[in-house]
């Protein structure tokens, strides 16, 4: 036999013991490769890019936000990262709607690698707390969708929807200003909450077209990766290609939705309407849907295609494995027997679904693997009170075997010039209703000062109406 012919043996033998070897570990990636298409990890290996771990993500609201807060949340944990969390005046998160502040954030989540939960953006106080090396993300969702949701979800908080008779969505788009008003308390649900999230002028008005040009820019040249919610399975694939995480990173759970019943179908006329009374918001939701399909196209269709088949078949097998070999049944909040999984109700008319673990998911399953199953699908007020004391004890731990000269000061909070309001002065929200919030319940503090509403952010496409949105409706 010629050398030639033994080489090759010697090789077909190598790689086939070789995919035996790691057969279970090369499932994903093997199914992931083809020529030009980055591929999937299942585990590290050496040599690649490490995972970037500075992270800020923008909550916005009624965007399937309160799934990625969880998400990385748990990315957080699993990595020994930390997670900047608020002070407990500002309840679960940074005191919205007033600018965000780093004396907001509680000083046993200092200094962080990821910050989520809901916030006003503010760019220099950002950049101030974060690693130079942070990435900025955030999430939109179409104007129609999104303001149904808003509507149905604050309606008994927001005065804006309050005083419009009988609730009706067609009544307030009909005429807006007859019950609108741009200062009072949590207006921001009611008018281009976007782009308030992410540190606009909610109410400039639609003729400014410099400033709408200029903001979108902003928004654009802040954020790395600005997701959209109708394509939340391919936004995931590009968030994984920028932070070269594993596919393992983006599994999720949909969290904070509503039962059908409590939504309703907009008809004929309302979606424009919509979009022009949330003029700033259709604007940046037309400009980035645009800007992530060709991120999707120039990471290549066939690809995105491969990946999004492959996450959902991975979260499939980890929902199977939670739920006692079966998918889960949404359940109300009061079919839900563990109260660290109750969601938040905004109120009596809407019903927000969640989800309960079998009795005897213990049965065989380790510690570990109990506690992302739990935590896989715990709402985001428990969420945080979990998160904010564990890292509170590790904080405790750490402050004490430091040596005494290498200590520095953390910058206390400031508590006293918090508003006066009473979803604002309690030191702790009650489970069962912890306040209005996008993800499962945010309070609401008084209006933010005047000359907050200024800009401070950076923030062929597909109809995103043709796509039903994945999460958080």
């Amino acid at each position: 036999m010629s050398m030639k012919k033994i080489f090759l043996v010697f090789v077909a033998i190598s790689t086939i013991s070789l995919l035996l070897h790691h057969g279970g570990h090369l499932s994903w990636t093997m199914g992931a490769f083809h020529i030009g298409c980055p591929a999937l990890r299942s585990h590290p290996a050496p040599g690649l890019k490490p995972k970037h771990t500075n992270v800020v993500f923008l909550k916005t609201h009624k965007t399937a936000s309160t799934t990625m807060q969880n998400l990385l949340f748990r990315f957080a944990e699993r990595n020994n990262l930390t997670a900047a969390l608020p002070v407990q005046a500002c309840s679960h998160q940074f005191c919205y709607p007033r600018s965000f502040t780093s004396h907001f954030v509680h000083p046993h989540t200092l200094p962080p690698n990821i910050i989520t939960s809901h916030m006003r953006f503010n760019k220099a106080e950002l950049q101030r707390l974060m690693p130079n090396d942070t990435i900025y993300i955030t999430i939109l969702r179409e104007p129609g969708s999104m303001f149904e949701s808003l509507f149905s979800y604050y309606n008994q908080y927001c005065q804006s929807f309050k005083r419009v008779p009988n609730g009706s969505l067609e009544a307030f788009l009909e005429e807006p200003w007859k019950y609108y008003r741009a200062d009072e308390k949590d207006s921001m649900y009611a008018r281009n909450t976007l782009t308030f999230d992410l540190g606009g002028d909610k109410d400039r008005s639609a003729k400014d077209e410099a400033y709408a040009r200029g903001f979108v820019a902003e928004v654009d040249r802040v954020f790395s990766l600005v997701m959209i919610a109708e394509y939340f399975d391919e936004s995931l694939v590009l968030l994984r290609h920028l932070l070269s995480w594993d596919l393992d990173d983006i599994l999720y759970v949909k969290l904070n939705m509503r039962t059908p019943s409590s939504k309703r179908s907009l008809t004929l006329g309302l979606p424009s309407k919509i979009r022009a009374w949330n003029s700033l918001d259709a604007r940046l939701y037309d400009h980035f849907n645009a800007s992530l399909w060709r991120q999707l196209s120039a990471l290549g269709p066939a690809c995105v295609a491969r990946e999004v088949r492959l996450l959902r078949r991975a979260q499939e097998s980890l929902m199977r494995s939670c739920f006692g070999g079966r998918m889960p049944l949404l359940r109300s909040a009061a079919q839900i027997k563990n109260k660290d999984l109750r969601p938040w109700q905004p109120s009596g008319k809407v019903d927000i679904v969640g989800y309960d673990l079998p009795v005897n998911l213990s049965r065989g399953f380790s510690s570990q693997a109990q506690e992302l199953c739990l935590k896989l699908i715990m709402p985001e007020v428990q969420y945080t009170r979990v998160l904010l004391r564990s890292q509170s004890l590790r904080y405790r731990r750490d402050y004490q075997l430091r040596p005494q000269q290498q200590t520095h000061p953390i910058q206390q909070p400031i508590r006293t010039v918090l508003p006066r309001h009473p979803q604002v002065q309690r030191s702790q929200p009650p489970p069962a209703a912890p306040g209005p919030a996008s993800g499962t319940g945010a309070t609401s503090t008084s209006k933010p000062a005047a000359g907050t509403q200024g800009r401070t952010t950076k923030i062929g496409p597909r109809s995103a109406q043709t796509e039903a949105s994945q999460t958080e409706k």
